[in-house]
C-alpha cells in the first residue's frame, strides 16, 4: 500500500517540491522534502525513504550528480545504495549524453532520468515501478 511508502524529494525549487509533493500525496505516498543535496543526505539517513526524486542543479550546477554518487558509491551511505534514484532535471541530456567521454559517468547515473516539465502519468508510473523494489512488506 502506498501509504507506507516514503519518497524523498531533493530540489531547491520550492514550487517544484510542492507540486511533486501534492501529486505524490494524492497517490497515498508519504513525501519528505529537502532543499539541498546536504539536507537530502541528512533526510536519507534520518528517514530511510523507499525512493529519492533528485534534481541536478541546486546550489551548484551539478549538485545532484554528487548526491547520486555519494549514495551509490560512498561507504558512509552503503546502507542506502539500493534506494532507487529518479533524477528529474530541466537538462535534456542524460548523464551519458552530457558527459560521453567521462570514465566516471557510471558513478553519476541515476536509476531513471526524467526531464522537466513532468509528464505526470509517466512520472507516476516510473515512481510506482521504482518503489516496487523497495516497498515495505
Amino acid at each position: 500500500m502506498a501509504s507506507q511508502i516514503k519518497i524523498l524529494v531533493i530540489d531547491d525549487d520550492v514550487d517544484f517540491r510542492e507540486s511533486v509533493k501534492a501529486i505524490l500525496e494524492a497517490e497515498g505516498y508519504i513525501v519528505l522534502e529537502a532543499a539541498s543535496g546536504r539536507e537530502g543526505l541528512e533526510q536519507l539517513v534520518e528517514h530511510r525513504p523507499h525512493l529519492i526524486i533528485l534534481d541536478v542543479m541546486m546550489e551548484t550546477l551539478e549538485e545532484g550528480y554528487g548526491v547520486n554518487q555519494a549514495i551509490k558509491f560512498q561507504d558512509a551511505y552503503a546502507d542506502y545504495r539500493q534506494v532507487p534514484i529518479v533524477m528529474v532535471s530541466s537538462i535534456m541530456e542524460t548523464p551519458f549524453e552530457r558527459y560521453p567521454r567521462a570514465e566516471e559517468v557510471e558513478m553519476i547515473r541515476p536509476d531513471v532520468y526524467v526531464t522537466k516539465p513532468l509528464d505526470v502519468p509517466r512520472f507516476l508510473e516510473i515512481v510506482k515501478k521504482a518503489v516496487e523494489k523497495t516497498k515495505p512488506s
